[in-house]
């Protein structure tokens, strides 16, 4: 299977077009680069507007990593659920947070600028709007802590791109490149597991508001983790017999929390690996929530078409997952994911064309987009048999 049959052709006109196309890229690029320019467009009142975007956004390029790193030192600090029992002063903070006050005060202000706390009065501070929202989000708050293994990963981005065989992400994914995932033991697989239950709240519930169930009858979750998913479609759908199919070490964590949740009698657990072994069959709605992205397409593309083989003929797929490419979104899928997937070893992000096109091939008859709450966080494909 060729990798590259799946990656979309850049947008770019051809014939004459693509003449014009390039001059006015290399007149753009002049003049952008052009000190001269900068000067005028700064100056000049109808582009000063224009200009001063331009800049700050630049500097946020170069500057994110210290923005991602006074995040994580808030919350390596607790800082979030201390002010969540209202404003503190410096003084106060500093004493909880076991910081000098210059350092509490340097981090606050820092904060404060990023909107993650806000100053209330003379020396005392709250959480701000972003703050309090990711307090109300514990997936982001972990996911972030988890973030420590990419920035090591991302010390050397060169050294990365051009050699990612071992890497810190890679050694916790640890499925990725495992020759035989299926006889991975539970220690190595819990604190994945944990981490993809806990940023799954969001995901599970825009799922379930985006496609109703209430026409089937048996749903199968392929890669469900530890039944996170499988729980919040039973509390939605109570008719429905759920199944669950991950690697051994993985399903028994998925048979205990089920358990512990009274779901056992609704629901089955099913070991093995979902590339080397044929698909339990019976289900009329097969789901593959944060799964394909993790893989390569040859693999992908034997899923896919192992889904469609368990389906029966008037089967659906669900295939939810971030795509590259979403609107209002494009670092989000092509920067972000990008560079953590390959520094995991393992996957690319691809937009909804290339998924529609690869269901297709695997023998789905339709494909089509579901709207989602949040389509930077996840877009839903249905596809039929």
């Amino acid at each position: 299977m060729d990798p590259m049959q799946y990656i979309e052709p850049a947008v770019v006109p051809g014939g004459w077009v693509a003449g014009w196309h390039r001059r006015w890229l290399d007149l753009r690029n002049r003049l952008l680069a052009s000190s001269r320019f900068q000067r005028w467009v700064a100056g000049f009142p109808l582009t000063r507007p224009l200009a001063r975007r331009r800049a700050r956004h630049l500097f946020d390029l170069c500057a994110g990593f210290v923005y991602s790193q006074i995040l994580f030192a808030c919350i390596e600090l607790d800082l979030f659920d201390l002010l969540a029992e209202g404003p503190l002063s410096v003084c106060d903070l500093a004493g909880r947070l076991g910081l000098p006050e210059p350092a509490t005060r340097r981090l606050l202000k820092s904060a404060e600028s990023l909107e993650l706390v806000e100053r209330t009065a003379a020396d005392h501070y709250a959480l701000g709007e972003l703050g309090a929202a990711l307090r109300g989000n514990p997936g982001i708050v972990e996911m972030v802590r988890h973030h420590a293994m990419l920035y090591r990963d991302l010390a050397d981005p060169v050294g990365l791109l051009r050699d990612r065989r071992s890497t810190h992400l890679g050694a916790y994914w640890a499925y990725a490149d495992s020759a035989a995932p299926e006889c991975l033991e539970t220690g190595s697989t819990r604190d994945y597991t944990a981490l993809m239950s806990d940023s799954q709240g969001l995901v599970s519930s825009d799922i379930l508001d985006s496609y109703s169930m209430e026409r089937h009858r048996r749903l199968l979750d392929l890669g469900g983790g530890n039944g996170t998913f499988l729980a919040a479609v039973a509390a939605r759908w109570p008719h429905l017999d759920l199944r669950l199919f991950d690697l051994p070490a993985v399903v028994e964590q998925a048979r205990e929390r089920l358990a512990r949740e009274g779901l056992a009698a609704r629901t089955q657990a099913i070991g093995g690996d979902l590339f080397r072994d044929t698909l339990p069959s019976g289900a009329d709605l097969i789901t593959l929530v944060r799964v394909v992205h993790d893989h390569d397409d040859g693999p992908v593309m034997g899923l896919l078409r192992a889904a469609r083989q368990a389906l029966p003929d008037d089967g659906t797929l669900l295939l939810a997952e971030p795509m590259a490419g979403t609107p209002g979104a494009e670092p989000i899928g092509e920067a972000y994911f990008g560079f953590y997937l390959w520094a995991m070893g393992s996957g690319r992000p691809r937009t909804c064309q290339e998924l529609t096109a690869m269901l297709h091939q695997a023998g789905f008859s339709s494909v089509r987009e579901v709207s989602t709450r949040r389509p930077l966080l996840m877009r839903l494909l249905v596809a039929r048999a």
